[in-house]
């Protein structure tokens, strides 16, 4: 059943938001009533998301690991109620064989990245009253094979939302993560799980039983940012269906 979340008037941000969990994310808050900006890489990807979202939606085409560019648009952009930061990377690869340049180009999105868009973010951010929330993921906080380099990224994206919900708080910033499981219909998901024997295994490791859907982290992304979790800061909300809870049970060395 979907909640419903009132997002009149509001002003929400998400990087990474063309394609993917992050695309439903922004879909969600354009429903919601929320004037919606996007960012990511790709210009017609910009275009195409843009498309979706409804009058006064904007997009910028940029890469979060240059720190001038991610200025320039929020500057750009403006006032921010809501920002999302959620642009990353991933490939499996075992750590050995892994080359520096590949493991440096994942923490350089996830981590650098979010870096970067919160320095950007915050002369922006509505003070106080405004909610920053990560993309994070379970790798953050167990460790499984193949992902050494996402292990790490996203491990330190969580951690740099503790400390920005520390030292933003004050402000009246509330600053937390939502922590998808596997999804449906997403690159990340079809790169862990590229077959359907991977998918099942995936969907069966799940205490769920199934494949969650963009839509789902985006509900969970609304509620974050409203006034019923006015008083939720510094958390990590897994979304996940128990893969979490049940230290996703997942070898990605099988997958195939």
């Amino acid at each position: 059943m979907r909640a419903t979340f009132d997002f009149n008037g509001a002003r929400v941000f998400v990087f990474g938001g063309t394609s993917g969990i992050n695309l439903g994310v922004a879909q969600c808050f354009a429903r919601a009533g929320a004037t919606v900006g996007v960012a990511s890489r790709s210009q017609d990807k910009v275009d195409a998301a843009v498309a979706t979202l409804g009058a006064g939606a904007k997009g910028y085409a940029l890469d979060v690991r240059d720190p001038e560019a991610a200025a320039e648009a929020m500057a750009d952009w403006g006032e921010t109620d809501v920002l999302i930061s959620g642009a990353a990377g991933n490939f499996p690869a075992p750590a050995v064989a892994m080359s520096p340049n590949g493991f440096k180009s994942v923490v350089d999105i996830d981590l650098l990245g979010s870096f970067h868009v919160m320095k950007a973010a915050f002369p922006h951010l509505k003070k106080p009253g405004s909610t920053v929330i990560h993309i994070s993921a379970p790798q953050a906080q167990v460790a499984m094979a193949m992902q050494s380099h996402v292990c790490a990224a996203k491990a330190g994206v969580d951690m740099l939302t503790k400390c920005l919900a520390l030292e933003w708080g004050p402000a009246g910033v509330r600053v937390n993560a939502s922590s998808p499981g596997p999804i449906d219909n997403t690159e990340g998901r079809d790169r862990l799980a590229p077959s359907e024997e991977a998918k099942a295994a995936v969907t069966k490791s799940v205490p769920l039983r199934r494949h969650g859907q963009a839509e789902e982290i985006g509900q969970a992304c609304l509620w974050l940012a409203s006034d019923a979790a006015a008083y939720v800061s510094g958390a990590i909300l897994p979304v996940d269906g128990g893969w979490l809870a049940a230290g996703v049970p997942l070898d990605l060395t099988k997958m195939g």
